[in-house]
């Protein structure tokens, strides 16, 4: 298995919980080396591999060679991402530009490339991380959150679109898990409760959630989400700022 962003937070908790199932893990990374290659040393079976997601063609170049050398890869977790602040008063045309690209446009492309050239013996698993904000948007990340949506948009298409019957290409919808932007972890610990059980989902779950979407259990085109209920709730500003109020 593949998860890009792995060498930090989320995507780390996910090639942890595969490594720990028994999983050859390939951990991509973007900038941090140090830590990617540190966690594949802690794994039973991993490697790192490197390149640039906001490069249109970096991406699928390196998901072709991967491919050339697994004769039996069964999944791609798309979980790297890019989470800078604008609103929906005032989009920032860069920050757009980079969160589409990265977010949602090379995620597809990963997705793409990985359906047609990967080979797997029981079919394989595309895994977008996309958001709970799907279901519960804000006018806070604005551009994130479109990025998200993009995202999202893409599950059921590649699902209909999809080469091989037994593939399955599924969406998994956090919360809030781990501190970000500017948050401090004080601030984590009222915010990431801001759910309808009251608790802090945390980074393991996400983990635990894709090995169970790596059995292929649900339909292809399904969104899990992992949030303690967040999604259910009406929120008029991203956690993060509602904790401050």
């Amino acid at each position: 298995m593949l998860v890009t962003g792995g060498a930090k937070r989320i995507g780390a908790a996910i090639a942890r919980r595969f490594g720990a199932a028994g999983w050859h893990v390939v951990i991509h990374y973007g900038h941090s080396r140090a830590q990617a290659e540190a966690l594949a040393a802690q794994l039973p079976s991993a490697e790192v591999v490197s390149c640039e997601l906001d490069d249109w063609d970096a991406g699928p170049a390196m998901i072709r060679d991967l491919a050339s050398r697994f004769p039996d890869w069964r999944v791609l977790v798309n979980c790297a991402g890019m989470f800078d602040l604008d609103t929906a008063q005032a989009l920032d045309p860069a920050t757009f530009d980079k969160a589409m690209r990265v977010n949602a446009g090379t995620p597809a492309r990963l997705a793409q490339a990985f359906l047609a050239s990967a080979r797997a013996a029981g079919g394989r698993r595309v895994i977008h991380v996309t958001d709970q904000k799907l279901l519960n948007p804000n006018p806070d990340f604005f551009s994130y959150t479109m990025s998200k949506h993009a995202l999202a948009a893409t599950i059921p298409m590649l699902s209909m679109a999809r080469p091989l019957a037994e593939d399955r290409i599924y969406g998994l919808a956090p919360g809030a898990i781990l501190a970000s932007h500017d948050q401090t972890e004080a601030e984590a610990e009222v915010s990431h409760r801001m759910n309808l059980l009251g608790r802090k989902t945390t980074a393991e779950d996400v983990a635990s959630a894709a090995l169970f979407l790596s059995d292929g259990w649900l339909e292809s085109g399904e969104t899990l989400y992992v949030d303690s209920g967040q999604h259910l709730l009406a929120q008029p500003r991203d956690v993060l700022f509602l904790a401050r109020q």
